[in-house]
């Protein structure tokens, strides 16, 4: 008599792994305690090795293009001798976004591996691109990493130049967040910036100032 086939699957590790855990139980527990604490130690370690500016600059696109531009920035040497490196800008540091960060990451991945800016040429062509997009994430997150170091609960403007302490008390007042004004403070605003004139058609109807973004710079007769 011909049996059917069965799909069935034995059961034999089921039941091996019941079996030890009536046998063994503490063992098991040992085990996965151990398993996890290696687990969650080896996650750490990697992400604290992808969060240094060593590895930051590992690659040439950012040593040659962007880090030159930073060291020369005050956020790199300054009187007081405090440096915000890259991971402080750019990296939150609450571990649920630092995570989604991590994970948003690879697909820089994807670009180092298909060459999509691994010459000046490519770098200058998508740099607006790139710059606009951590300016509108900036924007998002109300310059989150900005405010781990500055904060205006924090500042006292009346230590501030004239012209900072109005340009902070406007920013309280209309709350605007620090990327509104700092795009250009760790590295240089891309060449084509604006080409189609949106940006400053947006500061014209809010009223903004020139000298918001151009130091020193006043308004013409005409308004802009």
């Amino acid at each position: 008599m011909n049996r059917e086939p069965t799909n069935k699957k034995p059961h034999y590790t089921r039941i091996g792994m019941r079996a030890l855990l009536v046998k063994h139980p503490y063992t098991v527990m040992i085990v996965v305690f151990v398993a996890g604490i290696i687990f969650w130690g080896g996650f750490n370690t990697a992400m604290e090795v992808t969060n240094t500016e060593t590895f930051c600059i590992s690659c040439h696109e950012m040593k040659d293009y962007i880090y030159s531009e930073y060291k020369e920035t005050i956020h790199y040497a300054n009187s007081t001798g405090v440096r915000a490196t890259c991971p402080d800008c750019h990296v939150p540091r609450d571990w649920v976004h630092k995570v989604s960060r991590k994970i948003a990451a690879t697909n820089e991945l994807y670009h180092k591996l298909a060459g999509t800016i691994d010459t000046p040429e490519k770098f200058k062509k998508r740099r607006l691109h790139l710059a606009s997009r951590v300016w509108r994430i900036m924007k998002k997150t109300d310059s989150r990493e900005c405010r781990n170091c500055h904060a205006f609960d924090y500042m006292e403007l009346n230590m501030q130049s004239a012209l900072a302490k109005e340009k902070h008390l406007k920013s309280i007042k209309e709350n605007q967040t620090c990327i509104d004004c700092h795009m250009g403070i760790a590295h240089h605003i891309p060449a084509d910036f604006d080409s189609d004139g949106k940006i400053h058609e947006q500061f014209k109807q809010e009223g903004r100032q020139c000298g918001d973004c151009h130091k020193g710079m006043a308004r013409s007769e005409d308004g802009w």
